[in-house]
């Protein structure tokens, strides 16, 4: 088998991968449609944007590491 065939493959399981992932996605919001946030959990989701965006966040490696 020569490259050119082995990056043609290649190109066709990503495409076919890319087919599946958004099929996924239509499953997904079948099957779990998004439910509407309450006002408390729009304030909640609002003041973790705003610590991420100030930098007070931790990233998972060191949350990681503190828990052990």
């Amino acid at each position: 088998m020569t490259s050119t065939e082995n990056e043609q493959q290649i190109t066709q399981v990503i495409h076919r991968l890319d087919l599946i992932k958004v099929e996924l996605v239509r499953l997904r919001a079948t099957l779990l449609p998004e439910e509407e946030l309450t006002p408390e959990e729009k304030r909640e989701l609002e003041k973790s944007r705003k610590d991420v965006e100030e930098g007070r966040c931790i990233s998972l490696e060191d949350l990681l590491d503190e828990l052990g």
